[in-house]
């Protein structure tokens, strides 16, 4: 069944992970939508909050909604603003952290088959 949902209207929640500060997430279509390849997650990071550090064994892509910031890539820390597209490759160590006024705002698409933030039955 298509799914058709406004990125300002889907609700978020914290994100629950150790070494996360100031930054929450939406599933905005995933398995519960029948998804069968990929989920599509909605991240605001606060000014001065950030992500994890964390690597997975999933590649994932990023689209910058709005907002400024910086992505640990590679060792090092990136500038990243609204309209950047990111590539994560598997394994690969990275955070997301807002520097500006405003939120930090992305989109992130990864594997439902992993572990993307959507509930799996009997998980």
């Amino acid at each position: 069944m298509p799914v058709i949902r406004n990125i300002d209207d889907t609700p978020r929640s914290p994100v629950q992970m150790d070494g996360v500060s100031g930054a929450s997430m939406a599933i905005m279509v995933g398995r519960e939508d029948g998804a069968p390849n990929f989920a599509l997650r909605q991240f605001e990071v606060e000014p001065g909050g950030h992500t994890p550090r964390h690597s997975h064994d999933y590649e994932h892509e990023v689209y910058v909604v709005s907002g400024t910031g910086e992505i640990l890539l590679e060792g090092a820390y990136r500038p990243i603003r609204g309209g950047d597209v990111i590539y994560v490759p598997a394994e690969e160590e990275h955070q997301f952290r807002a520097s500006g006024a405003d939120p930090l705002r992305f989109l992130c698409a990864v594997p439902v088959s992993r572990n993307c933030g959507d509930p799996t039955p009997g998980s």
